[in-house]
C-alpha cells in the first residue's frame, strides 16, 4: 500500500510537468515581451528588470532565468514565484481551469500572441460589477479612489472586471468568476505622504481595513503586493518607513513571506492576529459584516504589540 502511495505522487508530478510554463506564468500574471515558435521572453516573475531576459523553450518545456543563472521545470518555477512546496504548487496547477473569464467556459490553451488588451477604463457603474463589490462587503464610497470598471478584449472577445492599477501600469482584474491581470505585473505602492506603511497581499485586503478605519490615508501610506513574487521590491520600498504593519494571508506562503518581511526591517508589526482563524483580511471582514461589526475590531487593529516575531501577533524586536 505504502509502494502505491509513492508511486501515485510521482506520476502526478510527471503529469504536472507538462503543464504549460506559458500558460501557468498567465495565470500567475505575466505575459511575454517577444515570441516565437521555439521560445518566449518575459520579464523575469522571480525579480525586476526592464529588459526580458526570462527565456522559455516551448519544445522542451523548460525555463531559465539569464539574470539569476537558474532555470528548471514549470513545478520548480511556481514554487519560486508563489514561494510553495511542491504539494501547492501541484494543487495551483489543477486550480482554477475556468477563472479566466467573467463568465466560466472550459479552460483553454495559452496562445502565442493571446494577451489582455485594456480598451476603456472609467468609473465603477456597471451593476454586475457592483453587485460583486457588495458581495465582498465593500462599499462603493470607499472603493472609488483605488478601483476603476476595465473593459478589455481578450481573444477578440469583449470582457469587463474591476480593476486594480499597480506601479507599471498594469492592472488587477476581478469579478465574480476570476482574478487575473493585464502585464506588466507589479506591486501597487499608494503614496500619502506619511512615515507608516500598510501592507496587504491583494486589493480586497486593502479595502476591507479602509472599510474598518476609514482616515488611514491621514497617517499611512499603503502597499498592496499583488504576487508574493514581489517580497524584495516590498522590502526596498519598506526600507523608507519608521512602522510597517504587515496584513498578509493566512496561507503558508503567506506566513512565509511575512517572516521574511519582519527578518528585513525591525520596524515590522504582523498584524495576523485580528483575522486569525480566517484566510485573509477580506474573509475576516466579510464575516464580521454578515454578523454586525462593533467599535471593539477597530481597537484591535490599531492596538500595539510588543511581542517578539516568534508569536502570532507582534514586532520584531531589536537586538541587544
Amino acid at each position: 500500500m505504502k509502494e502505491k502511495k509513492i508511486t501515485i505522487t510521482r506520476l502526478s508530478c510527471e503529469r504536472a510537468r507538462a503543464f504549460p510554463i506559458e500558460k501557468a506564468l498567465a495565470k500567475l500574471g505575466h505575459f511575454p515581451k517577444k515570441t516565437n515558435e521555439k521560445e518566449a521572453w518575459f520579464l523575469s516573475p522571480l525579480r525586476s528588470e526592464n529588459q526580458a531576459s526570462f527565456k522559455v523553450s516551448k519544445k522542451l518545456n523548460r525555463w531559465y532565468d539569464h539574470g539569476e543563472g537558474i532555470g528548471g521545470n514549470v513545478i520548480d518555477l511556481i514554487c519560486k514565484i508563489s514561494q510553495c512546496s511542491v504539494k501547492e504548487a501541484l494543487d495551483f496547477i489543477k486550480a482554477d481551469k475556468n477563472s479566466f473569464f467573467f463568465q466560466q467556459q472550459q479552460s483553454f490553451e495559452i496562445e502565442h500572441e493571446d494577451k489582455i488588451v485594456i480598451q476603456e477604463v472609467k468609473e465603477l457603474n456597471h451593476y454586475a460589477l457592483k453587485g460583486y463589490l457588495k458581495s465582498r462587503y465593500i462599499s462603493k464610497e470607499t472603493s472609488k479612489k483605488f478601483i476603476k470598471e476595465i473593459h478589455y478584449l481578450f481573444k477578440d472577445k469583449k470582457y469587463f472586471a474591476i480593476g486594480f492599477q499597480n506601479d507599471s501600469g498594469g492592472w488587477e482584474l476581478r469579478n465574480k468568476y476570476y482574478k487575473n491581470c493585464s502585464s506588466p505585473k507589479d506591486v501597487t505602492h499608494i503614496k500619502n505622504g506619511n512615515n507608516k506603511l500598510i501592507v496587504t497581499e491583494g486589493m480586497f485586503d486593502l479595502l476591507s481595513i479602509i472599510s474598518l478605519y476609514t482616515t488611514l490615508a491621514s497617517g499611512y501610506d499603503f502597499l498592496v503586493m499583488n504576487s508574493t513574487a514581489f517580497v524584495s521590491k516590498a522590502r526596498e520600498i519598506m526600507n523608507g518607513y519608521l512602522q510597517i504593519k504587515l496584513y498578509l494571508d493566512s496561507d503558508l506562503n503567506g506566513i512565509r513571506t511575512t517572516k521574511k518581511l519582519m527578518e528585513h526591517s525591525n520596524n515590522c508589526f504582523d498584524k495576523s492576529l485580528l483575522y486569525h482563524g480566517f484566510k485573509d483580511v477580506n474573509d475576516w471582514w466579510m464575516h464580521r459584516a454578515q454578523k454586525g461589526f462593533d467599535q471593539k475590531a477597530q481597537d484591535v487593529f490599531l492596538l500595539p504589540q510588543k511581542q517578539t516575531c516568534f508569536t502570532p501577533d507582534g514586532c520584531k524586536e531589536n537586538e541587544k
